[in-house]
């Protein structure tokens, strides 16, 4: 059986777990990651933030690490890819407002190829318009972003631990989800092998 290869979409200011941490398990069960990043080349680095939980009304954020990235946005194809992960941050919000990760977005959905989102990530999922009719898990505040897109809301259980799997979409709210997303992603990518 070929190698599996995860596609990772980042950028400056991704949450420094939502990207280290699946891109460490997954390479840790034998998949292929190449990470890229719109106006980035292989070697640059994005630079990641930290959330956490600090008791606030909302998360707070501090300096995370240099993630460097191992691929070229403008020479990947889809075809070439297993699977999509898109962490969650402030990376999001600003991606989307890309044309060409949209499209990268759509090709993946248009395949039926498993794709992991987390956090903010579903900001980039509303954006491509690939939210109609599904249902998506996201940190509460992006919410918003998801029912406006004709997406159905999926809100944590009780804690921000929870998964959900629409089809190939696998959402969860926040990094302490991990586990359970990463393990439902792998399920999911091993049925499509």
């Amino acid at each position: 059986m070929a190698v599996q290869k995860i596609l990772f979409l980042v950028g400056d200011f991704v949450e420094d777990y939502e990207v280290m941490v699946p891109w460490q398990m997954l390479l840790m069960v034998g998949r292929d990651c190449v990470a890229v990043c719109p106006g980035k080349k292989a070697g640059d680095y994005v630079q990641t933030a930290i959330h956490d939980f600090d008791g606030y009304q909302t998360y707070s954020e501090k300096p995370g690490h240099r993630f460097t990235l191992n691929g070229d946005m403008d020479s990947i194809s889809v075809a070439e890819f297993d699977g999509l992960v898109i962490p969650g941050g402030r990376a999001p919000e600003y991606l989307r407002l890309n044309d060409r990760v949209l499209e990268i977005v759509k090709a993946f959905f248009s395949a039926n190829k498993p794709v992991a989102s987390i956090c903010h990530g579903p900001q980039i999922l509303a954006a491509a318009g690939v939210l109609d009719g599904r249902h998506c898990s996201c940190y509460p505040a992006v919410r918003y972003e998801v029912t406006q897109s004709g997406g159905k809301y999926v809100a944590p259980a009780d804690s921000m631990d929870s998964v959900h799997v629409d089809g190939n979409l696998v959402t969860a709210p926040a990094w302490p989800a991990h586990p359970a997303w990463m393990r439902a992603f792998i399920e999911l990518l091993d049925t499509t092998s």
